[in-house]
Order: C-alpha cells, then structure tokens, then sequence
C-alpha cells in the first residue's frame, strides 16, 4: 500500500505574491532509497510515484480521492502566516 502526503503549499520567500498557495497537494513517500547510477553518478531510483505530485483545489478533494483509490495518508496543515508589522521610524528608536 502506497503512503502520502496532502499539504498546502507555503508562500515562496523569494516572491512577495501568494500564488498557487491556496491548492493542496498529494505526494507520494519514496518507496525505496535513491542509489547513485554507476554511469552517471546522478541520484535516481525505480520508485515511479516520486516523480508524480496530484493538486487538487481542497483538502476535502485530496482526502477523498485517496480514500477512493486505497492511498494511506497523513494531512499537513498549512503553516500559519506571521505578519512582522514595522514602521520605518522604529529604526531610530
């Protein structure tokens, strides 16, 4: 049986914009350790599903579609956003 994991993406911190944060996502665990291939010495493994990432518009869509196809999952919730409040005069305190 196939373990996942549902989360919503977080916010990039090199980008002010919010996109593509409000969809979750099902990831596949690895299966299997990556081996480093004798040829090219790149990282790689016979585990298929590490390449596949599924979104879906709400967690609700991600837990039921995982239920339906007989997917172990574990739900991350999203991180909780901080806002750092500053005014430029606090520099000259």
């Amino acid at each position: 049986m196939a373990n996942a994991r549902i989360y919503q993406r977080p916010k990039n911190a090199m980008q002010s914009g919010r996109a593509r944060t409000t969809g979750w996502v099902l990831d596949y665990e690895p299966a299997e350790a990556k081996k480093p291939d004798p040829l090219t010495g790149w990282a790689g493994s016979g585990d298929t599903r590490d390449q596949l990432r599924l979104g879906f518009p709400t967690m609700e869509a991600a837990i039921d579609y995982a239920t339906r196809e007989g997917i172990a999952f574990t739900v991350t919730p999203a991180p909780e956003r901080k806002l750092k409040l500053q005014a430029y005069a606090d520099n000259f305190k």
